[in-house]
């Protein structure tokens, strides 16, 4: 288990990410996350804009409630949007308070960041919410480092979560900022898109992995060289993909994850060096 930076939560190296269970039936849902826990998995993130995954997690994680890191989110940028989400979540997820809520999305400075700090704006539910014993600890997702950094100027997160991936950061550097920052404030780190590989050409299917907008590494070496990566970068929990055959994947391996040799660094480029990063 890893401390998610300063805050009291202990959490996996890797995450349950809610969609895994979107559109499952209530006994396949409560199986994977029954093998999930078993396995040694304990941070479970989702969101309400990922379809119905809310309403079927909620049951999956019941009998295993107090034993897991429950994380949601809101893409509401004002106070009464943020405020009917979060009830909603709590319902449908059969909990009385989430360990971690995070603003979701975090783009653009203005339409994203300037709104949700606005007198009115998500945040000021966010804090009552944490006033009122609802929330433990608050933090963000991302894709920009730019609206990342503001932010942060803006208040004291416990966390960030945002792509920490092989490619994206050798092609884009879009995480360096990011975790500069957020390890200097010592805020956990929550990794997204570990596994992407590139991005899928207009019109290209996306074959077995219906959920992923890009084609993920499903080669389970490569997957272990990639996620130790992501890993090594300071990331104290890396979120799955969403589809359950890749969560499977990365649950056989995941504990084994650890520092890239040289020789397995020059193996995981050799692979993904001609790829499209996805940001």
């Amino acid at each position: 288990m890893n401390k998610l930076g300063k805050t009291d939560l202990l959490v996996s190296p890797l995450g349950f990410g809610g969609i895994v269970v979107m559109d499952s039936q209530a006994q396949q849902a409560s199986d994977v996350v029954r093998d999930a826990v078993e396995a040694g998995v304990n941070y479970f993130d989702v969101a309400p804009s990922y379809g119905n995954a809310q309403e079927v997690l909620g049951g999956a994680i019941e009998p295993f409630r107090k034993d897991i890191v429950l994380s949601c989110k809101t893409l509401a940028r004002d106070a009464d949007g943020a405020k009917k989400e979060l009830d909603r979540s709590l319902k449908e997820l059969k909990t009385d308070h989430f360990d971690l809520y995070q603003l979701h999305g975090l783009i653009e400075v203005e339409k994203d960041v300037k709104a949700a700090f606005s007198k009115s704006g998500a945040m000021k539910t966010v804090l009552e919410a944490k006033r009122a014993g609802l929330i433990r600890y608050i933090g963000f997702s991302t894709h920009s480092s730019e609206a990342a950094l503001a932010a942060m100027n803006e208040y004291d997160f416990d966390t960030v979560m945002c792509p920490v991936n092989y490619t994206i950061h050798h092609k884009s550097g879009l995480d360096i900022e990011i975790l500069k920052e957020a390890k200097k404030r010592q805020m956990g780190i929550i990794a997204l898109k570990a596994l992407a590989r590139r991005k899928l050409a207009t019109g290209e299917s996306r074959g077995n992995y219906q959920k992923c907008w890009y084609e993920p590494i499903d080669e389970p070496e490569i997957a272990k060289l990639a996620l130790s990566w992501t890993l090594s970068q300071g990331a104290d929990v890396a979120v799955s993909p969403g589809e359950e055959s890749l969560f499977r994947m990365a649950l056989k391996f995941y504990k084994d994850c650890g520092k890239l040799s040289d020789q397995e660094l020059d193996r995981l480029k050799s692979h993904l060096s001609n790829d499209e990063a996805i940001f």
